[in-house]
Formats: C-alpha cells, sequence, structure tokens
C-alpha cells in the first residue's frame, strides 16, 4: 500500500474490522537517522469512528499542529503508547533492529492488547500478532499516521530536554540530525553520552580524538 494523495484514510482498518479484527494498532518509529539521540516508536489504537481533521504523517505537518494532534490522539484513542532504544542499544543491534524493537516495545505496552498490526515500512515484526508491513503507511493509514505523531512529539521533547545537558550541540534545534552546526560542535567538542557511536560521521571524530 503506498501513500495516497488524498491522505490518510482508514479504509484498511475498516475492511479490517469487516473481518472482525475490532483493536488494530498503527505503528510506527522516528528517529532512524540523527547522529544522536534514541528512536522512538508508538503503537496507536484508534476508536471505530474517530476523524480528527489534518492527521497526516508527521513529516507534513509543522510542530505546532503536530502537538495539538498529538493531544487529541492521547485523550481519545483506546489505546496509544510510546517506546524507545537508547542509542547505545542502537550501537549495540544497529539501527534496523532498533527501530523493531522500539516499535514491539511499543506495541507490547498497549493496553488493551491489539488484534492486528498495520506496520509502517517493509518489515513485520517479531510478535504473535496477526500484521502486516505497509509502505508508505504514515501517509496512508490513519492508525499509522497517528503513531508517527505520536513518536515524532515524543522524541522531539526529549531531545529539547537533552539541550539543557548538552547545550552545545543544539538538540533543541537539530533534533540530533547531522546539521551542519551539529557537525561543527561534534568536531569541536567530540560525541556525547547521546551520540551514537556507530555511526560514521561520530566514528570518525572519536578515531580522531584516539578513542577508536
Amino acid at each position: 500500500m503506498s501513500a495516497s494523495p488524498a491522505g490518510p484514510s482508514r479504509a484498511r482498518e475498516r475492511s479490517l474490522a469487516r473481518s472482525g479484527y475490532r483493536l488494530v494498532a498503527g505503528v510506527d518509529e522516528v528517529g532512524r537517522g540523527p547522529l544522536a539521540g534514541p528512536v522512538v516508536a508508538a503503537a496507536v489504537i484508534l476508536p471505530p469512528r474517530w476523524s480528527v481533521r489534518g492527521v497526516n504523517d508527521s513529516k507534513r505537518l509543522d510542530h505546532q499542529r503536530r502537538r495539538a494532534l498529538s493531544t487529541a490522539i492521547k485523550r481519545e484513542a483506546l489505546a496509544w503508547a510510546v517506546a524507545g532504544v537508547t542509542p547505545q542499544e542502537i550501537d549495540r543491534i544497529n539501527i534496523h533492529r532498533a527501530s523493531l524493537l522500539a516499535m514491539r516495545r511499543a506495541v507490547n505496552a498497549l493496553a488493551p492488547s491489539p488484534d492486528y498490526l498495520l506496520v509502517d515500512g517493509r518489515f513485520v515484526l517479531e510478535l504473535e500478532l496477526p500484521q502486516e508491513a505497509v509502505v508508505g503507511g504514515d501517509g496512508s493509514c490513519t492508525a499509522v499516521a497517528a503513531a508517527s505523531i505520536l513518536a515524532k512529539v515524543e522524541r522531539d521533547a526529549l531531545m529539547r530536554a537533552m539541550h539543557w545537558i548538552w547545550p552545545r550541540y543544539n538538540f533543541a534545534s537539530n533534533k540530533g540530525y547531522g546539521t551542519a552546526e551539529h557537525r561543527q560542535a561534534l568536531a569541536e567538542c567530540g560525541p556525547c553520552p547521546l551520540h551514537r557511536r556507530s555511526y560514521a560521521p561520530v566514528a570518525q571524530r572519536q578515531l580522531d580524538l584516539g578513542f577508536g
């Protein structure tokens, strides 16, 4: 299933409901690309007739709209959960496995538990639940889009908080992504505990400092 030009819909959820699945969870993650910070995932089960104008892939929304939608989703969802995987875990198991682990953790934290999963991307999760991978799901499935919003808002808030611990890298602005300013700070100061040391720019800086 690819992203719809009209935006996310509940068509797949309605189809699954007709097949007897009543607790369909959308699952998505954010933060695969940054040089620093966790990867964060969310899982959301929406009420059958739930509809809020403007829900979309979190990357297509501005910060203010994401926060407003996140509040509405949390207030009205049948269940929602957010989970993360630390930079140290990412370094140990790689970002692909870490992303899937974050999504599994989010699903496992749902109460009530889902009876079907719509997972953004090309891979299903190692869980004993009926599920399908939906390429572009955050742009085509409302539940997945809702999950992407929760995950993005949670991760952005965490990175803003981390800014006060390590202000030199300006995580409040770049959220850990490899902006020119962030890379310059990394070159000048070296990595902090929030950096992913398996990522090439960080690993190279460690070598430059003699810690490789």
